[in-house]
């Protein structure tokens, strides 16, 4: 078995600005997925998969893929509007793929092995990646996935709000539902948000909340094939209808298809969603550098 890693990074990062995946925020030029790339072999995954897009296919292995390739296994898949699309008659132009849950499904075809879902622009600690690897080689099953925790007040900018998928577990830590919250910014506790009607809501600050950092079985792929064709089929004349995994998740919940075990983590959370980010992430990538957390260049370690 080859415990996969499986980076999303086809977005363009339109509050950021430009192709984020691509900024370097390391003191030898790493970006932030070097550093998830790093924390996941050392947790033992075997094989990367990058989720891109053609039109940066050739910069992305360039500055990306060609540091990894001779120390694990590497392939890509690639996001396009129409990858894995059923043809439906009438419908609308996109001006871009279908959302998360889109991005894993492109990957059917390469990966073979219980795999984790991260963002290519999200540091999530080493914890998350051993926590992970562990579950996938002992506990996952067709039907048993999980998901990484993170606790909000470790997850939030310092320059403007932020988006949280806000869990609710049983006292098992089973996933009962994730809430899709948006307009979550510092400075009061509870924390304020906006729920998916839109209504203003109280969040406790050390409520857990997905980075989307999944793990799955790759059954998951016929069932996210199934799931997607029903939502194309809904939203098709819909340009901006996004296919989002958090959803997709709670939909195998609510229908009793699969269950999902929450893995708390209360590693810090680092990103780059405002181009005022970057200074805080580079100072703490300095910081953790210094500490000998990290090796600096990370692909020569």
């Amino acid at each position: 078995m080859k415990p996969t890693l499986l980076i999303l990074a086809a977005g363009m990062g339109s509050r950021y600005g430009g192709l984020k995946q691509l900024d370097t925020v390391g003191p030898s030029g790493e970006t932030i997925m070097d550093y998830s790339i790093y924390d996941a072999l050392q947790a033992g995954f075997k094989k990367v998969v990058f989720i891109i897009r053609t039109d940066f296919e050739k910069e992305f292995k360039e500055k990306i893929a060609s540091k990894w390739s001779g120390q694990v296994e590497v392939d890509f898949a690639f996001q396009g509007m129409d990858t894995f699309v059923p043809e439906i008659a009438g419908q609308v132009e996109r001006q871009k793929p279908w959302g998360t849950g889109h991005a894993v499904l492109v990957a059917k075809n390469v990966v073979k092995d219980p795999f984790v879902v991260i963002n290519a622009d999200d540091y999530y600690g080493r914890s998350g990646f051993e926590k992970m690897h562990d579950f996938l080689t002992n506990q996952c099953a067709d039907l048993h996935y999980a998901m990484v925790g993170y606790v909000l007040k470790n997850t939030l900018s310092d320059h403007g709000a932020v988006s949280r998928g806000v869990c609710e577990m049983d006292e098992n830590f089973i996933l009962k539902k994730v809430t899709e919250c948006t307009g979550i910014t510092k400075g009061t506790d509870p924390l304020k948000g906006k729920n998916e009607e839109g209504v203003e809501i109280d969040i406790p600050a050390d409520s857990l909340v997905s980075m989307n950092l999944w793990g799955f079985h790759p059954h998951l792929f016929t069932l996210l094939q199934e799931g997607f064709d029903a939502f194309v089929q809904k939203n098709f004349q819909n340009p901006k209808a996004e296919f989002y995994i958090s959803s997709f998740a709670n939909d195998l919940i609510r229908e009793g298809t699969s269950k999902f075990s929450v893995l708390p983590s209360d590693e810090k959370w680092y990103g780059v969603t405002y181009q005022q980010d970057k200074e805080v992430v580079q100072e703490a990538f300095k910081k953790m550098t210094e500490a000998g957390k990290y090796p600096s260049p990370l692909w020569k370690a």
